[in-house]
């Protein structure tokens, strides 16, 4: 995964002070994506992550306490880094429907680099509900946020609404289902042109 806004460790006791150390964190939430994308909450174990991330087993507690704790970091980390990655596919103009459109397809390229997000993120509504809801909140606000500039300078309808924001992170959410985790037979950026073309008849200004 790439290092994104940086991993921000349960405690602030636990929080590396070295770049040696901000590596290895990133390492073990690198090594417990994929240990939990694959095995699942319940069957992933402490020493499967240790074992992928190449550290020992004591590592594992200088910065997390538990397997809960990683998971909760994880959930926090990836949601973190989707947000980065619609930040850095923004940079440059656009407007309000390109915006949309380039944030869904940087989240299809990502989405297809790490599949797990989908297990991951899903097996959070029961282990870990607060972070689950909160992936989905902050998301929703962010895509919100956009599109009320977008009203604001006349592009957008002038009602768009929070509900507005919510429909389309669950067309993005599902397109990323089926076009990134089951196959990739369409381009992100086709499947974004598509998904943009709804959102210019029905959010545009007319």
């Amino acid at each position: 995964m790439s290092t994104g806004s940086g991993p921000t460790p349960p405690s602030p006791d636990k929080i590396p002070r070295t770049e040696r150390g901000r590596k290895t964190l990133r390492k073990l939430l690198d090594a417990a994506a994929l240990e939990f994308g694959e095995r699942g909450f319940h069957d992933a174990s402490i020493t499967g992550i240790t074992r992928r991330a190449g550290v020992a087993l004591g590592t594992f507690y200088t910065y997390f306490d538990s397997k809960d704790e990683v998971f909760h970091a994880l959930v926090r980390d990836l949601s973190g880094l989707v947000r980065d990655a619609a930040r850095h596919a923004l940079e440059g103009e656009h407007d309000a429907i390109g915006t949309e459109r380039a944030a869904l397809a940087a989240f299809l390229a990502f989405a297809r680099e790490h599949k797990e997000i989908y297990r991951i993120i899903d097996e959070a509504e029961f282990v870990d509900p607060a972070s689950f809801r909160s992936h989905y909140e902050t998301t929703a606000l962010r895509i919100h946020e956009r599109l009320q500039r977008g009203a604001q300078s006349g592009e957008l309808r002038a009602d768009v609404s929070e509900a507005h924001a919510w429909a389309i992170m669950g067309m993005n959410v599902f397109l990323g289902l089926r076009y990134a985790v089951w196959s990739e037979d369409l381009e992100p950026d086709e499947i974004a042109g598509i998904a943009s073309d709804l959102l210019d008849r029905g959010l545009a200004s007319r």
